[in-house]
């Protein structure tokens, strides 16, 4: 591998990585014009594997704007990001694939979890003997399989798809 090519790679692996930070904030900040942003023009996710639906990136954009309503204050960690860039006889190409695992926890509404008024999400706090207490956490963990695409000079997702691990819910 030459320098120029080592340099590529990483330069490469540091925008993909951009790609998956960017992907953690959008749905821990609920920026949907910035999660469809991520994805190629033909780009995809599948969460059936943690319940919920596969489609089109516009659509899932949608789709969790609604369902993360439930969950006012959320996480996602991704760790162990294993990035395999497509290999042409020695040169990078236009595909890459990450698997990462991922930690989400989740602060449900009050509502939600039936001890206050819609959208009022916990401070956090340790309850001190007032009525109500904390909300539930909700928590889940699994592997992303990421799939991308050069488009120019950057990269975007291709396909995501959801590998839920498990999960505990308020109550288990």
């Amino acid at each position: 591998m030459t320098q120029r090519v080592a340099l590529a790679t990483v330069l490469d692996r540091l925008a993909i990585d951009e790609v998956i930070t960017g992907y953690a904030a959008a749905v821990d900040d609920g920026a949907w014009p910035a999660y469809r942003a991520l994805f190629a023009e033909d780009g995809c996710a599948d969460y059936r594997d943690a319940g919920g639906i596969e489609g089109p990136a516009e659509e899932m954009a949608r789709w969790l704007a609604e369902t993360m309503r439930l969950f006012p204050v959320r996480q996602h960690l991704i760790v162990n990001r294993r990035v395999r860039l497509e290999d042409l006889g020695g040169y990078p190409g236009d595909r890459a694939e990450v698997r990462a695992d991922y930690l989400n926890p989740m602060r449900l509404d009050r509502a939600a979890a039936g001890t206050g008024s819609p959208g009022e999400a916990d401070s956090g706090e340790a309850d001190s003997g007032r009525s109500g207490g904390l909300s539930p956490d909700f928590v889940t963990g699994g592997r992303y399989t990421f799939e991308l695409l050069r488009t120019g000079p950057d990269w975007l997702i291709h396909r995501l798809t959801v590998h839920e691990k498990w999960r505990r819910a308020p109550g288990a």
